[in-house]
Parts: structure tokens; sequence; C-alpha cells
């Protein structure tokens, strides 16, 4: 008995500090281990463990977030780095992640992050308080979840939101949408937009290169599209010899338009050499135009190219009668054709979040010192 009451104290240490909060989202099981149901991987865990995540762990009988208040770092970006093209266009958002992922993508291209087993790699600390306050203080429209997927720490993401809310600043999550209908309620209540990332359309590559589930991220783009009110993007970062198939880039493309609807953007980026995939070459720029070709044939009408310059194909154009609404070179934008979220040539409606004039910050990126400017 003294033993266990030791090996309880000493994982509460371990679990214990101002970064160690009570998680939602679990249950007790009946081996006596506690079920995490915060995303479809469902990880059973005994006291002390932490589940595949690594943010998240057992202690007692709770599941605790380890990570709450620590980041990776804070960053300005343009919003369409994220990528979203239709919400608040030409606006910096404020951007930032921590550490681990509940995905085990083999392709992962911000894998010193999202692969992370040091907290070490998340140094800057912000209350969701200070997170609101600086991201009001330096201008920005809106505040990202990024660089890992902010589904693992969704207590924190969804508490920072609530502050950015009282300020008027808007909340994006870029994630792979792998989490459970228990939990996607709540958190995507809190997020005003969303780009996810559908990574191919089989479950052969979601179990051999992600190890997850495809039928799992569908229905969470469903619930997103028809059940709440964040404006929804798409990304599929094609991969040469894995995903860029025309009969797979077809079937996801006859997917978006059935089931989520003609008008959800959708981007298809350029394949770099990563993590543990080094041995494919460079995503083609043809690859590209042609997916993009394709999606469109099946009737989407917001389609663009990532990862590479390819101005035409970043550009929005009005479904109705083919002018520019929305020109860009990169992430800056060099024309504005949009009379309160309409063509101004024919008075078509473009699907979208716009404000009557865009942003301006164009291609910076700017470093915050999170904890010099919340003191200020």
């Amino acid at each position: 008995m003294n033993v266990d009451k030791s090996a309880a104290a000493a994982v509460k240490d371990v679990f214990d500090g101002p970064h160690v909060v009570t998680g939602r989202h679990h249950a007790p099981c009946d081996d006596g281990r506690v079920e995490c149901r915060l995303c479809p991987r469902l990880c059973k865990l005994n006291d002390g463990q932490r589940g595949l995540c690594f943010v998240r762990a057992r202690r007692g009988d709770e599941i605790v977030l380890t990570s709450y208040g620590r980041s990776s770092g804070f960053c300005i970006d343009p919003i369409e780095k994220k990528p979203l093209l239709h919400f608040l266009p030409g606006t910096s958002v404020m951007s930032f992640g921590t550490a681990g992922c509940n995905l085990g993508c083999v392709f992962c291209q911000n894998h010193d992050i999202s692969k992370s087993r040091d907290m070490d790699k998340s140094a800057a600390e912000a209350s969701p308080e200070e997170i609101a306050r600086v991201a009001e203080k330096l201008g920005c429209r809106s505040v990202a979840f990024t660089y890992n997927d902010p589904v693992i720490f969704l207590e924190y993401a969804v508490d920072v939101a609530r502050e950015c809310r009282k300020r008027g600043i808007r909340t994006v999550a870029v994630t792979a949408g792998y989490i459970t209908p228990e939990a996607r309620g709540e958190f995507f209540a809190a997020m005003d937009a969303a780009n996810v990332d559908l990574k191919a359309f089989t479950e052969r590559f979601y179990r051999d290169l992600c190890k997850a589930r495809l039928a799992d991220v569908l229905d969470t783009l469903r619930f997103i599209k028809h059940e709440t009110s964040t404006w929804l993007e798409l990304t599929t970062l094609l991969i040469p010899g894995e995903n860029d198939g025309e009969a797979e880039i077809d079937a996801l493309s006859e997917f978006v338009a059935r089931e989520l609807g003609p008008d959800v953007p959708l981007h298809f980026s350029a394949f770099h050499p990563d993590y543990r995939m080094l041995d494919k070459p460079n995503t083609p720029a043809a690859t590209l135009a042609r997916a993009r070709q394709i999606a469109m044939a099946r009737g989407l009408r917001y389609v663009y190219v990532g990862n590479v310059h390819d101005v035409g194909r970043q550009t929005t154009w009005c479904p109705s009668c083919g002018e520019a609404v929305i020109g860009r070179d990169w992430h800056l934008l060099t024309g504005w054709a949009l009379d309160h979220g309409a063509c101004r040539a024919c008075g078509t409606p473009i699907a979208g979040v716009f404000e009557h004039r865009p942003g301006d910050w164009g291609r910076k990126r700017v470093p915050v010192d999170i904890a010099r400017l919340a003191r200020g």
C-alpha cells in the first residue's frame, strides 16, 4: 500500500505545476486504465503514462494537459500563409503552437515542433489573456493555433479563443481534424476559421503514413461545414507517388463538391523531402496545375496551388464572369475587386469572410517577444 502511495505521489510531482491543468474528454476503463477521448486514437493510460501526443498524460483518475500556457514561439504572419485565402484577406495573424502531435506523419514539415519530446521547445509562456491583449496591441485581426495540431492542447486553445473574442479578435485552427465527436463540438465552437489538412483520400495513406484513419477526418469535415459557423478551407499536400494520382484527386474533389459544397476553398500544396520521407522528389508544378484542373472540373469554384510561385493559380477569380477579384503574388495582395463580398464586375457573391477593405500586412513575418509585450 505504501508503495502505491509513493508511486502516486511521484506521478503527481511529475505532472504538477503551473503548466499542468485537468483535461476534459476522458473516462475510466474497466481494467483500471483511463481512456483519453479527445482524439480517435483513444489512448488508454496507466497512471503516469503519456499519450502518443506526448502533452496529455494520466495523473491519478484524470487526464491532464501538460503544456498549458507554453508555446514554441509567437510570430505575426499574413493570414494567407495558413493558408486561408477567403478569410480576412491581407490581414495579420498572430501564430503559435506548442509541442507534440496526435498523428504520426512520416513527411511532417514541422517535425522539430510536432514530434518534439522536449518541453524546452515550448519555452515561450503566455496566458490566454496575455495572448489576446498582445494580439490586440499589435493590430492582429486573428490568432492562429498552428505549427503543431491544436486539438491536443484543446483546453489552452479554447481559453485563448474566449479571451480573443472579448476583444473582437478571431481565432484560427490549422489542424488535421483528427478529433472525436465528443470533443469536436467544444473545439470548433471556439474557432472562427479552420484550415484542415486533408492529407490524402485513401485509408492506406492515412494508416501507413499518418497512423490515423481517413474516415474520422471526413466526419470532422462534415461536422465543421454543416454543424458550425466556422469558415472552412482545405489543404492537401501532394506527394509524388503517394497521393497525387489523378483518380485519387478526382475522388477527393468529388467528395468536397458533394459533401461540403463547391464554395469550400481547396489548396493543393507542393511537397518537399522532409523528416522520414527523404526519398521522394519535390512535387512538380505541373502536378499541382493538373490537380487544380481536375478539382475545378468537379465543380469546385475556388482551387489554389501552394508552396510554389503561381500568380494565376493563387488569385481568386469570380466563378461567374471570370474577373480577378483578389489578386495575389505569394502572400501579397496585388488586387481587390470586391464590393461587400461580391464581384465588382458582375455582383456575384464570393464565398468567404470579408471586410469592406482588405488588410495591408503584405508578406512580412515578424517574431513576437510575448513576455516583453505582455509586461508592457
